[in-house]
């Protein structure tokens, strides 16, 4: 199995899409009407979708998160992004870099390769 989509939901679609575009380097695939915008996470999506108004609200210090793939120059060029946005990192391992997003979720970055998909592991 792989990833075919992960939806987020927001009171507002369009500045939570221009935050993951210019932290991420996401590229819009789509725009539904609604609205909802898709972003592309190589052979999956990001969808950030309208919520609801009766939806609840992420929870404050939830640490719940998604993390994205990415190679150590890739994790870099994501650190010297989230300094020019004036995005806090909120926590760092030897491999992943967790950020908040402007709705409060908790997003990762990890160049950690040693999955059993990953040649050469097992």
């Amino acid at each position: 199995m792989k990833l075919h989509h992960l939806a987020l939901r927001t009171a507002d679609p369009a500045a939570l899409a221009r935050w993951y575009i210019a932290l991420f380097g996401l590229a819009v695939w789509r725009e539904q009407p609604g609205p909802s915008i898709w972003l592309g996470l190589d052979d999956a999506a990001l969808m950030i979708e309208p919520a609801l108004p009766s939806e609840p609200r992420i929870p404050a210090g939830t640490m719940e998160f998604f993390a994205l793939r990415v190679t150590p120059i890739e994790r870099d060029a994501f650190l010297e992004r989230c300094a020019l946005a004036a995005v806090s990192v909120e926590h760092r391992t030897a491999f992943t870099v967790y950020v908040r997003d402007p709705d409060g979720r908790r997003v990762g970055v990890s160049c950690f390769d040693g999955f059993p998909s990953t040649p050469g592991v097992e």
